[in-house]
């Protein structure tokens, strides 16, 4: 068999991707998640939280739901649905490292899940300080030249 014939059995039986479908379902779903977000804050607001309190505890109840979710088995079956729509928020970063958890606790406490747990969301971590970092000396040498400190 050569590798024309192999390309076209392999595009005639695969599935077909729904760009358009999973593109839309993406978009509905994170736009409801950020304006569920938004509304939870001026909630807050509202009640005299200060913004910058109200911003830290929605992102920590996002966290904690999306942990619940997956941990019950949930947010898959919306993930499937939505797909980026619920990895590009932070819920999608809590997700990563509660499905580590989970697939490693057999292994036990230590060597399973303190082991394996930062496996997928490890380089989103160091990558952000790293560039965090970076950016904080930038700025450093940007203030201390300008003579703004």
């Amino acid at each position: 068999m050569n590798s024309n014939t192999k390309k076209e059995l392999i595009k005639r039986y695969s599935p077909h991707s729904r760009v358009m479908k999973n593109s839309i379902s993406a978009f509905l779903v994170g736009g409801a998640l950020c304006a569920v977000a938004e509304l939870f804050s001026r909630l807050l607001i509202h009640f005299g939280t200060e913004q910058k309190l109200a911003a830290t505890l929605v992102t920590v109840s996002f966290i904690t739901l999306g942990a619940f979710l997956t941990g019950i088995g949930v947010f898959d079956r919306i993930a499937r649905f939505a797909g980026a729509g619920t990895l590009v928020p932070v819920t999608g970063f809590s997700n990563a490292v509660v499905s580590e958890a989970m697939d490693a606790r057999s292994e036990g406490v230590v060597l399973g899940v303190g082991a394996k747990i930062f496996t997928v969301s490890g380089p989103v971590i160091l990558f952000g300080l790293t560039a965090g970092f970076i950016y904080g000396v930038i700025y450093f040498f940007y203030l201390y030249f300008t003579g703004s400190f």
